[in-house]
């Protein structure tokens, strides 16, 4: 019972398209003169010398007198206080039954799953030049998958104004106004799925049968205040597979945010708010790549959407049917997606499509025209490749640091690593790919993860000293208890963590002296 079991069950596993007009990667790999790490099969968080982790924080460590650090961590959101204190907003993203309470689909253990999804909001405190989180901090709390919360929108969702809890939370964001995006990602293996006709599809772990919640209810991105761990539900950004939510701002001011769909042969969309603060009002576009354009999803501009919907709420929690109808183009799992700092490019990580014999991946750049993040048309190409040429496969997760450096995970299933494809490429690791100086254009793994795990959310303290990172589902394939296939982190049962990496091989790198 692991993650990747759930993905292949919705037909999840997946790559690149054939996308016209798309260039190969014009890098090529070399770590012969790097400091970086040789790819490494070790159960064991691995990094490159002059690079120091800690952890942070552990699945099951208490924040506060009633709540713990929930299961599976991923996505990582910094929001700074004063006093070299800050709050940490970490994703939740799934569960596995084996290592909570058992297998057993029983109202207990289903009880028990409820609280280890969703997210924590945590307080944080540098003492000497090592964060940790403050125990008794007023502001550490958890949002699971019995949080009301309400929807953001004019009409109801499914005959109510609420949604009960968020769950699949794999990455996120964080908007102008300083509050976190956390997003809906495969909300299918908890609640199954609704079609427009009414049919319901089956959940994979069953909570639907102890709790039959309409499916309708998830699969959205969800904006939480920092300090009040208060939420909403953007039905402003349509309902999918949200990997994330990535917000910039138009040169008009108006907020503006990109999400991609991951799942196999879904699309990238684009949400341009009639706001210069707010998510909750604007109109939704989808990618075609192939002509470089935007194409509304908004049901007065599209004759199709009108004679197939209902109205525009139908088109919102529907966006894949009415994505396809207006001629989104089909990726490779779209995962995160960041704006270089250089540039002001968008970025798009796009992990495979093992249908298309794409099982490397790749990261995709998008350059809006005007360079305007308003603008509906745009140009693209691939910006890096995946393969044992570049000694990478599956990007994910990344971050941009202040040279334009980019930092990325990767995402290999772990029931494959180091098989077929995969051989030679070792465990899921976090690289940085060199933007300037002698290294210009070479890739550099930095740190690798345990057995069957990843590494997931990179994300950097406001002076780029640290780099908060999560190690998520180590030992996820362990058939049982009793056979683990990682104790990472204490010799024990595996847990999800955070840790921070710290250093001077960082600090080199994000100040471009390297």
């Amino acid at each position: 019972m692991n993650r990747r079991h759930f993905l292949q069950f919705l037909g999840v596993s997946g790559v690149l398209s054939s996308i016209p007009g798309c260039s190969t990667s014009p890098f090529t790999f070399s770590s012969t003169e790097l400091p970086g790490l040789s790819p490494s099969l070790l159960d064991q968080v691995q990094t490159a010398s002059g690079i120091d982790y800690k952890i942070l924080i552990r699945w099951g460590d208490k924040i506060n007198a009633k709540e713990s650090f929930g299961f599976n961590n991923d996505f990582i959101a910094f929001h700074p206080l004063e006093d070299d204190r800050a709050l940490l907003w970490v994703n939740h993203e799934y569960v596995s039954p084996t290592f909570i309470n058992g297998p057993e689909r029983t109202k207990e253990n289903i009880d028990k799953e409820l609280k280890e999804v969703g997210g924590s909001i945590l307080e944080i405190k540098q003492l000497e030049k090592t964060w940790q989180v403050v125990k008794d901090s007023q502001y550490n709390r958890r949002l699971d998958a019995n949080t009301k919360i309400p929807f953001a929108w004019n009409e109801k969702i499914a005959g109510k104004d609420f949604g009960v809890g968020t769950m699949g939370n794999c990455a996120g964001g964080k908007t102008p106004w300083g509050t976190f995006l956390t997003c809906e990602e495969n909300y299918e293996i908890f609640w199954g799925d609704k079609t427009r006709a009414g049919e319901k599809t089956e959940s994979w772990l069953g909570w639907d049968k102890i709790y039959p919640r309409s499916p309708l209810q998830y699969g959205w991105v969800v904006e939480v205040e920092p300090k009040t761990g208060k939420a909403k539900k953007l039905i402003s950004l349509g309902r999918c597979a949200h990997e994330c939510a990535a917000v910039t701002k138009a040169k008009n001011g108006k907020v503006v945010a990109y999400t991609g769909d991951d799942k196999i042969n879904e699309h990238l969309y684009k949400f341009i708010s009639d706001s210069t603060d707010s998510l909750e009002r604007g109109k939704l576009y989808v990618a075609n790549l192939e002509k470089g354009q935007w194409l509304s999803l908004d049901i007065n501009d599209q004759p199709i959407l009108k004679n197939k919907f209902k109205n525009q709420t139908e088109i919102q929690i529907y966006a894949r049917e009415a994505a396809k109808l207006v001629g989104a183009t089909p990726l490779d799992r779209p995962e995160d997606i960041e704006f270089d700092p250089l540039t002001g490019n968008v970025f798009v990580a796009l992990t495979n499509n093992k249908q298309n014999k794409n099982y490397h991946g790749s990261i995709l750049k998008i350059v809006e025209d005007n360079n305007d993040p308003a603008s509906l048309t745009f140009k693209q190409e691939v910006f890096l490749s995946g393969g044992k040429e570049h000694g990478f496969a599956c990007p994910d997760n990344m971050v941009f640091d202040p040279q334009g450096n980019l930092w990325f995970t990767t995402d290999m299933a772990g029931g494959e690593m180091n098989k077929g494809p995969y051989e030679g490429l070792g465990n899921n690791s976090l690289f940085v790919f060199m933007r300037k100086g002698e290294h210009q254009g070479k890739v550099m793994r930095v740190a690798s993860a345990p057995v069957d795990a990843e590494l997931t959310g990179p994300c950097f303290s406001p002076d780029y000293k640290t780099l908060f990172l999560s190690v998520q589902h180590p030992g996820e394939t362990s058939p049982s208890k009793d056979k683990l296939t990682s104790t990472w982190p204490d010799g024990t049962i595996p847990k999800s963590s955070v840790i921070t990496l710290t250093g001077p091989l960082l600090e080199k790198i994000v100040q471009g002296k390297l």
